[in-house]
């Protein structure tokens, strides 16, 4: 009955804020935020040690801000319609990788590019976890991953073996945060459109794409330049089958951008609004083609609704508590900066840009999650304006900031994940499998960031 419930309330919360999205209204803001309260009630009864400090953590900041800020509802209720919004977007996309998962032509596509042969395998699967993140999101990487262990386990040396395990994993992790730096399904896109005022997807999708192929490109580069050659017997290779296994996928694909820049030019509706509609409704629509029947589709969006959704309640909770205590704890900062004199807009510009690429991952050593650093440090930067730069070169050193976290923090889900599949601890996947990769990554993003601000802009 509480899983039934719980889902019930999900639903409603993103119809809420898809009406607010495609209509502009306001009056659902309320209800929202009451839903909110609800959803967060159902979370505490499974909340983890972690996800119950989270929480302690946002009704803390509540109660510093009704007690220091007369306007506290003027920050406490946008912020509950922000965060539900973060919600709702988790919740909707967890239908498509719902569906996807249980598609064969998905797990075909992922079986082919795991069979690739060594000179091709590195860059088929590091491409392929950036296409497949778009579907799956984390789903993306429990595919890949599941198919890389399968395909080395084949080879009968250990040396080999370990060596294929580890560049095949390091493909998947840097091909799928690299998706990140573009997908208007990532979270990164998001936050980082909700707190840089001037921002959008169709603003920030041409610098992020640049992004995306500096880590695709450098990865499959070291991969190539540093790979061990071992003397001996050739390694075994697997037929992976034929290129077309992958037309599911790119179709998929296709569908979806096609769907959201059609809408976004004719009804000019934000791009994470489009996508929290879209991406269910093309969901329930392929779900209907995979079985071919009405009643197993009704039962299938019954057990999504009762079963799947309250199968995600931790990471609701962490998302929703995270970015919280970033809008409330950015909220209780600013005077506090204005009346100590600090002005971040005293400092050089280049220099701030700069720091803005730094701090985030540098945040995430301490398991700072990059929705909470960057929804506490978005509120707190100047106007782009003031700055001398455009937004999308403001938003671009935080875009860069969110990647080098995936790619080096221990304590997020994509490094928590690469490290279980590769038998390892999360330290040594962020700070030994990643480590050159990460010095080779944080300067050319440094200096695109410059570039792009001062140059291309």
């Amino acid at each position: 009955m509480w899983n039934a419930a719980y889902g019930c309330t999900i639903i409603l919360l993103i119809l809420l804020q898809s009406l607010m999205e495609w209509t502009g209204l306001t009056w659902p803001e309320a209800p929202a935020a009451l839903v909110l309260l609800v959803v967060v009630a159902f979370l505490v009864r499974a909340a983890s040690p972690v996800g119950r400090a989270f929480l302690a953590v946002s009704a803390a900041l509540t109660i510093g801000l009704i007690l220091t800020r007369p306007d506290w509802g003027a920050i406490v209720w946008p912020a509950l319609v922000r965060t539900g919004f973060l919600a709702a977007f988790f919740c909707s996309l967890s239908l498509l990788r719902n569906v996807a998962q249980s598609s064969p032509a998905m797990a075909t596509a992922g079986t082919y590019l795991a069979s690739q042969p060594p000179g091709r395998r590195y860059l088929a699967l590091t491409t392929g976890a950036h296409a497949f993140a778009l579907v799956l999101n984390y789903g993306a990487i429990q595919l890949l991953g599941t198919l890389s262990l399968t395909s080395a386990r084949t080879e009968p040396d250990d040396y080999i073996r370990n060596t294929r395990i580890r560049r095949m994993l390091l493909a998947v992790h840097r091909g799928f945060v690299s998706s990140l730096s573009w997908s208007p399904l990532a979270f990164s896109i998001v936050v980082i459109v909700s707190v840089i005022p001037g921002t959008s997807w169709s603003g920030i999708v041409g610098p992020g794409l640049v992004i995306g192929v500096m880590l695709l490109g450098t990865g499959w580069a070291m991969d190539t330049i540093f790979k061990p050659r071992p003397s001996g017997r050739k390694p075994a290779v697997q037929d992976p089958g034929h290129w077309t296994a992958l037309l599911p996928l790119g179709g998929l694909m296709l569908l979806m951008l096609a769907t959201i820049l059609l809408v976004e030019e004719t009804l000019h509706v934000r791009v994470i609004g489009i996508v929290l509609v879209a991406v269910p409704v093309i969901s329930m629509i392929w779900l209907a083609i995979q079985l071919g029947d009405s009643k197993a589709w009704a039962a299938r969006m019954k057990a999504y609704v009762v079963d799947e959704l309250p199968g995600f309640r931790r990471e609701v909770l962490l998302i929703a508590s995270a970015s919280y205590i970033g809008i409330t704890g950015s909220a209780l900062a600013l005077p506090w900066m204005e009346a100590s004199g600090f002005d971040l807009g005293m400092v050089p510009t280049w220099l701030l840009l700069l720091a803005l690429l730094w701090i985030v991952p540098a945040l995430g050593q301490i398991g700072a999650n990059p929705i909470l650093s960057v929804s506490l440090i978005g509120p707190l930067l100047p106007p782009a304006a003031q700055l001398g730069v455009t937004p999308t070169a403001l938003a671009n050193p935080l875009l860069c900031g969110w990647l080098l976290t995936g790619l080096t923090s221990p304590f997020t889900a994509v490094t928590l994940l690469i490290a279980r599949f590769g038998g390892i601890s999360p330290l040594q996947v962020a700070w030994d499998w990643n480590r050159a990769y990460f010095i080779a990554i944080v300067a050319l993003l440094s200096g695109w960031t410059l570039v792009y601000a001062y140059v291309l802009t």
